[in-house]
Order: structure tokens, then C-alpha cells, then sequence
């Protein structure tokens, strides 16, 4: 079955009521005991993004950008893929997939699709355009729910592979961060014969034997890895071990969910202590309904049941294009990234933005992807 479907995201006003009624209903913890974002979001942050919630945020504002864009349901091995397809208007445009991770969405991409799509009308050169493809995650957004195990990153992958062949594109670019550098990466292994280049945000390679040489940025990259280790990857143990335990909680909560998400927009973006300094309150709730409204707090979390022990399997001879971007979990330098891609084509490390490289600097971004892609078109 290789149909394609129009798909217009349009929710129930019913449950959008049930939301404001949910909301209405919160019982909140205690304040933390220290006065910081240690123990998790801040009581007080918490209390302003529920009332905000409550009172003035807008998903018909959202639902109606998100639908600007032309977006598709196809079923792929069993399960319907949603994706968003923009056709360029220059003829030679090459076609890119962009991959989100969690917990993003294809959000993420809304200011950037237009730069890359049409350039001319964003003071762009033609010659960069792309025609662009933003899928959903299995389990994610208006994707299908797997009902079995087995949805994988390499799974997704060839599903990607699938999606593009579909679409009719041959010869294609792929882009990535977060579980959206791990697809990239397994689509640049498993589909080399179709995949020209992949370019990522975040770079996922094994550190050398530690030595007495390590660069500044090495250093940083180690000490990344070490505050992930003991101070910010609770979330992913749960969701790797236990998703449906936690995905009660999700799917019953709305500030549950929003707490669970906006978290992370504090602790990886460059947003100097406050995540309101890097993504407006709008566009953090944005994503936060794209899990809520569709329900997801399990069946996103599912993916790192599958995928986690093997996030950085296999080595890439496909050619890649690295951004490193100073505040993404952890960085990684040139040397050990070419331990695992062995045809860097493009290397950039940036001076400002964090893991959601997209949503936080969408025309530095766009500029690494024009850069990036320029030496295979």
C-alpha cells in the first residue's frame, strides 16, 4: 500500500475544553527546596506556564502555522507516517528529510522549511534550495502508535528510505538532531545507493583513549558527558526501562507533560539559565501539545526502549556535515567524530545555540545546511 493522504491537522474544540478543564484541576508539588533549577522546573516557572496555558495560549495560532505547510499520512510497514512536504519552486532543488527528536517535533522546523524551500524569497541563492520532508516519529505527533516491538532507528530508517522513494526522490540529502541524528546516521548506512550526504547537530561518537592532548573543546565535551551521567539523564533510564510506567502520568497530565518537556528546553538550549531566553513561552508550548493533544507520553518514550544501547551502532562512509553547536548535551570534536564518520565533508563548530538547533537559531541553521549540502549538489 503506497497511497499518499492530505492530512490538515484540525482538533476537536472538545479537546482543547478538556485541556482547559485538566488545567483547571492541577494539583501542584510543594516549592523545591533550593532556590535553582537543580531539583527540576521551579515552582514559580511552573505556576506562570499554567496560567499561561490556562488563559492566553492560542493553539489555533499554532495549528494554523503547522498547516501552512502541506502535510501527508502514508503506512509504511503497517503504521501511518505523518510528514510535512514542500516542494520547491526551483526546478533543481535537492530534495532533504529533516528528522526531529525528543522531545521536539516537527516545530522544530516551521521557520526553517520556507529558507530552505524558497530561498529567493528569503534573500537566499536559488541554487540552495531544497525540497524539503519532515516526518514524524513513529509514536510520535499524528504518527501511528507501533502496536508491536521492533520500531527501531534502523526500522525508521529504511521507513525513511521508503518515504522518499514514495515521493519519487531518487537522490536525496538527510539532516538529523537528538534520535533525528540517529536516523540520519542509519540512513547514511543503510541507504548509501540513494542517500547523497547527511548533515547532523548533534555528533555521536566514542572520545579517544583519554591523553594528555585534549583540546578545550574535548575537555568540555568530557565534562559534558559527565554532568549527563550524574545529573541529566534521569529521563532517559525511565524511558529506555519502564515508558508505559511513566506514560500514565503523562498522558493523564497536561503540566505533567509540559513539566517533562520544558525541562529539557531549560537544560539544553543556550538560554543563559532561563529557557524563555532561547524559545518563546508560545513555541515550547507548541511542541509541548504536539505530545498532549495526541497523547505520546508513552509511545514517544517507547523509543528509547528500543533504541537507546544502540543510539551510536555502526560506522558511516556516506559524506557528512557536522554543526556543532557550543550547547548542545555534549559536544564532540572533529578527531573523535571521525572515528565513526570516516567522510567528514563539512565541519563547523558555532558560537552560539544548543540542542534544538532549529528552533533556537533557525537562519544559523539554515546557513549550515546551505553550506553543508553545497559540496554534493
Amino acid at each position: 500500500m503506497s497511497d499518499i493522504r492530505p492530512f490538515r491537522i484540525d482538533i476537536p474544540e472538545q479537546q482543547l475544553e478538556d485541556l482547559r478543564a485538566r488545567l483547571a484541576l492541577t494539583r501542584l508539588p510543594e516549592k523545591e527546596t533550593p532556590d535553582d533549577w537543580s531539583q527540576g522546573v521551579p515552582l514559580a516557572y511552573m505556576r506562570e506556564i499554567l496560567d499561561y496555558w490556562r488563559n492566553d495560549y492560542d493553539w489555533r495560532r499554532a495549528e494554523a502555522k503547522l498547516n501552512e505547510f502541506d502535510g501527508f499520512l502514508t503506512e509504511i510497514d503497517g503504521l501511518d507516517i505523518h510528514f510535512l512536504h514542500v516542494r520547491s519552486p526551483e526546478p533543481n532543488a535537492l530534495p532533504l528529510i529533516m528528522t526531529h527528536g525528543w522531545p521536539g517535533s516537527v516545530c522544530e522546523f516551521l521557520e526553517v522549511i520556507g529558507p530552505l524551500a524558497d530561498p529567493a524569497s528569503h534573500g537566499g541563492d536559488p541554487a540552495d534550495a531544497f525540497h524539503v520532508v519532515c516526518p514524524t516519529l513513529p509514536g510520535y505527533g499524528f504518527s501511528g502508535k507501533p502496536a508491536a516491538p521492533g520500531w527501531g532507528v534502523e526500522k525508521i530508517a529504511d521507513a525513511w528510505a521508503e518515504l522518499m522513494k514514495r515521493l519519487g526522490y531518487d537522490s536525496y540529502v538527510a539532516q538529523g538532531g537528538d534520535w533525528g541524528s540517529a536516523v540520519t546516521t542509519a540512513i547514511g548506512i543503510r541507504d548509501p545507493d540513494h542517500c547523497r550526504a547527511i548533515h547532523v547537530n548533534m555528533v555521536s561518537a566514542r572520545p579517544d583513549p583519554i591523553d594528555d592532548d585534549l583540546s578545550e573543546l574535548e575537555k568540555r565535551g568530557l565534562a559534558g558527558m559527565k554532568h549527563y551521567q550524574d545529573w541529566d539523564s534521569g529521563y532517559s533510564k525511565q524511558q529506555s526501562t519502564r515508558p508505559q510506567t511513566l506514560g500514565y502520568g503523562l498522558v493523564d497530565s497536561p503540566i505533567g507533560q509540559a513539566a517533562w518537556i520544558m525541562e529539557k528546553f531549560w537544560a539544553w538550549t543556550d538560554c543563559d539559565g532561563h529557557p524563555e531566553n532561547a524559545l518563546s513561552r508560545d513555541k515550547m508550548l507548541d511542541d509541548v501539545m504536539m505530545y498532549w493533544l495526541t497523547a505520546s507520553g508513552a509511545s514517544s518514550a517507547r523509543l528509547y526502549w528500543e533504541s537507546f544501547g544502540s543510539f551510536s551502532a555502526g560506522d558511516v562512509q556516506t559524506p557528512t556535515g557536522c554543526s556543532i553547536f557550543p550547547k548542545e548535551i555534549f559536544v564532540c570534536s572533529r578527531r573523535w567524530a571521525e572515528n565513526r564518520y570516516r567522510n567528514i565533508i563539512y565541519w563547523n563548530e558555532l558560537d552560539r545555540g544548543g540542542h534544538f538547533a532549529a528552533f533556537e537559531q533557525p537562519a544559523l541553521f539554515v546557513d549550515e545546511l546551505r553550506n553543508c549540502f553545497r559540496l554534493v549538489r
